[in-house]
């Protein structure tokens, strides 16, 4: 019986690609590892092969070394079967593109940074068929995020509030701001289809954060069902409580015995204007990473553990989306009450 879903997707992959700048003659390595969909590996062969490139398809084992579980939480090292095969690196290296279609990707591996530095260029695909079609990006989406990051750049401290009662003062000296835009087009350039996003890396937050209902924890794709209050001191947490959900994350950064897990890592808000807050709810865990709820438009999104500009090293890593929040740069306000601010 022949799959045809693939057929679905070629047009989607192919615009992704063409996003992604692929021109005839560049070379396109499509990584897959034996869990990784089929119909994705199909598709984006098939898609880099129409617009005139030069296509490898290579499966290489899967497992990774990470201590626990990490399943589409892009926490992990990545596979062992690359991290310890120089052949397979050097393959990746010399690609100018490469349509990563692992479960994890490399996301905090620094191996990753090795192969970027040689020039090629990363783009992570990892969720659900019509999740992927949906918030297919735009080429005017990479304006928007570009405006986000620079302000973040030239400013001093980000403020956060809800109704709920978070207050949350960050410093941005030396945070390293960034964003995803769902598409690789720029030389060395590691991207997330679907994402757009505006991130930054600092070192220092203080006050408090307070989840309200509907809040998103990631990776356990799970909803807050009552409120759970963190006290934030030099960008630690020093202490959570509430209900279940406050047990949950407590829980989680105890057995993970991981001195980095409650240290908060990167943080911004999201700009995908066709993500959907309840997509999470839609899925099974299995089906995808979740990045409607990482992306979608008027988020804050913070998350603990690797810090790649701190060398920080960790797999004790929490994405939490926000919902209801004001996000005020140097009292610019990008989003009041869970609503972005166009301009």
């Amino acid at each position: 019986m022949f799959d045809l879903s693939s057929v679905d997707l070629l047009d989607a992959f192919r615009r992704e690609l063409e996003l992604c700048k692929v021109k005839q003659d560049e070379h396109v390595v499509v990584l897959a590892e034996p869990d990784s969909r089929g119909d994705y590996v199909a598709a984006a062969f098939g898609a880099a092969k129409s617009l005139g490139a030069h296509v490898i398809s290579a499966t290489v084992p899967g497992g990774n070394p990470a201590p626990m579980d990490s399943t589409r939480t892009g926490a992990g090292p990545g596979l062992t079967s690359v991290l310890n095969d120089k052949a397979a690196q050097d393959l990746l290296k010399s690609a100018d593109l490469v349509v990563d279609l692992t479960q994890e990707g490399f996301i905090h591996a620094p191996v990753q940074q090795e192969i970027l530095k040689t020039g090629t260029r990363i783009i992570f695909v990892c969720d659900a068929p019509d999740v992927l079609v949906r918030n297919l990006p735009q080429e005017s989406d990479k304006e928007r995020v570009l405006a986000g990051s620079g302000l973040l750049k030239r400013s001093e401290t980000m403020r956060v509030t809800s109704g709920a009662g978070t207050d949350l003062t960050v410093q941005l000296k030396g945070s390293h701001p960034e964003f995803q835009v769902g598409f690789a087009d720029d030389p060395g350039r590691w991207d997330h289809w679907p994402s757009t996003m505006v991130l930054c890396w600092p070192e220092f937050s203080d006050g408090q954060l307070v989840l309200a209902e509907g809040d998103i924890l990631l990776p356990f794709k799970e909803y807050v069902r009552e409120p759970v209050t963190l006290n934030i001191a030099d960008g630690h947490i020093e202490k959570i409580s509430g209900g279940a959900e406050a047990k949950l994350l407590d829980s989680f950064f105890e057995d993970a015995d991981d001195e980095w897990g409650r240290s908060l890592s990167h943080m911004g808000w999201g700009l995908m204007k066709t993500a959907d807050w309840f997509a999470t709810a839609l899925y099974g865990k299995s089906e995808l990473m979740g990045m409607d709820a990482r992306a979608f438009a008027g988020n804050f999104l913070w998350s603990t553990g690797p810090h790649p500009i701190l060398g920080r090293e960790s797999y004790a890593h929490v994405d939490i989306a926000m919902r209801g929040c004001t996000v005020s740069v140097d009292g610019t306000d990008v989003v009041v009450d869970g609503r972005l601010v166009e301009d």
